[in-house]
């Protein structure tokens, strides 16, 4: 392959991202999980052990569901079951939606919750609870779901869950922490939503947003058994201070449960589990193989790293960078042109008044790390299409952004001090843009060396 320039290779980085995306569109994923065999609803595609229901069995099919990626996912399995699906109703994020025959959607806010998730949540709520015996449940869950699903638990109101949500993305709470929070606070979260439909049997179809793929984390695990407890969620408000700050009928409800006087979520073991069953039909590693086969196929030398990437954005950035100059420096861990790819989730402690999101501050950090640096650049973005409380998904730096922004006068050090990244690639020209996607399986870092 041809030494590319540094135009080239921003333009193929955005293109490997785009595809990985595709790889993991929610459509696509549900009809390679969910076909009709006959009478028979065949779940989990060709695998071994594809679970095989007798749909004269059940008297009515609901279809529920909640998350960034779910219209697509509902609109698959509207494909796939057609009159057979008796209601349903899901949530999702606002522009995610798409048209829906026989499925109700709510547009809501995400990733603070707002009036109309809750009454999205309360509908799903109503219909799961009238749910019986032989009726059957599809769940479809995809990342966002905890934000988009708020049915805060008994004397707790929106504002108030709105306002711990607020604190704790404040702190840099991880997003373990936060789903342990909102599954104490919530009437559904932490397969509170499985009790309130037993005993109709629930076949959840999963597309993950979380490290590790853990489905008792993706959207605070609504129908998985909880293994965190009130006593987690009280030290989590310990460990980051906010013991004086939460709202009060938070704290009341946390303390009393970690003293035992409120019913904690269904472990392991429930019998309200015994006709559950939870089914991860996409994740990030998926989305990083096809990008590291279409990387390949274009003459990359290519190497997946992890899809497990956790920690401060600014921190990773330097790890990131760190390797980007290896590449150019020894050909560790693969050899120009090259490719490096990894997956997960970071955090931002915010200090700062700017704006921004963790792959936008990714992306400043890495700029100031390869300043000057020729033939480098390292793309950031989330899989969804958004980064934070902003309309892009990410961003695309290279060695001579920082150069572009001193042109500017626009300082670096300033802004990631300030948490500025988004004006800052803004200005630089460096956001990357893509619109909501309507996926979601963490964010995907690139590294592209020539």
């Amino acid at each position: 392959m041809a030494k590319k320039n540094i135009s080239q290779l921003r333009e193929d980085a955005k293109r490997l991202f785009l595809h990985g995306v595709e790889a993991v569109n929610p459509h696509s994923a549900i009809k390679r999980s969910l076909r009709l065999e006959n009478r028979q609803l065949v779940i989990g595609g060709d695998r071994d052990d594809a679970l095989k229901l007798d749909l004269q069995a059940f008297e009515r099919i609901f279809v529920l569901g909640m998350g960034k990626a779910t219209a697509l996912m509902a609109k698959a399995t509207e494909e796939t079951l057609k009159d057979r699906i008796t209601d349903g109703c899901i949530v999702v994020k606002y522009g995610y939606s798409t048209h829906l025959a026989k499925i109700r959607t709510h547009e809501a806010g995400h990733p603070l919750p707002d009036e109309k998730g809750l009454k999205g949540a309360q509908e799903i709520a109503r219909i799961a609870g009238d749910a019986g015996e032989n009726d059957l449940i599809l769940f479809l869950i995809s990342g966002g779901g905890s934000a988009l699903l708020p049915l805060p638990g008994e004397g707790i109101t929106l504002e108030e869950k709105q306002k711990i949500t607020q604190q704790l993305l404040a702190c840099g709470a991880d997003i373990q922490e936060i789903n342990a929070i909102r599954k104490h606070i919530s009437s559904v979260k932490g397969g509170q939503l499985a009790r309130l439909a037993y005993p109709a049997t629930i076949v959840s179809l999963i597309l993950s947003d979380v490290v590790g793929d853990r489905l008792d984390t993706i959207a605070s695990g609504t129908t998985v058994s909880d293994n965190t407890t009130f006593q987690e969620a009280f030290s989590i408000i310990e460990k980051y201070g906010l013991i004086e700050e939460i709202p009060v009928s938070i704290k009341e409800r946390i303390t009393q449960g970690a003293a035992g006087t409120i019913e904690d979520t269904p472990k392991r073991g429930d019998k309200i589990f015994e006709k559950t069953h939870n089914l991860l039909v996409g994740s990030n590693i998926i989305a990083l193989q096809a990008i590291k086969n279409e990387a390949q196929r274009t003459g990359y030398n290519t190497v997946i790293i992890t899809s497990s990437i956790e920690g401060e954005a600014r921190e990773v950035a330097k790890v990131h960078s760190a390797i980007a100059k290896e590449v150019i420096a020894s050909g560790n861990p693969v050899t120009p042109p090259a490719c490096v790819i990894s997956g997960g989730e970071t955090t931002v402690t915010i200090t700062g008044k700017g704006k921004g999101g963790r792959n936008q501050e990714l992306c400043l950090a890495a700029a100031m790390a390869i300043n000057g640096i020729e033939n480098i650049v390292i793309m950031s973005a989330g899989t969804d299409g958004t980064d934070g409380p902003t309309d892009a998904a990410g961003g695309i730096i290279d060695g001579t952004t920082c150069r572009r922004a001193e042109k500017q006068g626009i300082n670096a050090v300033k802004s990631l001090r300030n948490n500025d990244s988004y004006d800052f690639l803004k200005k630089t020209g460096d956001l990357l843009i893509t619109g909501p996607t309507n996926t979601n399986v963490m964010d995907i870092h690139i590294i592209l060396a020539a």
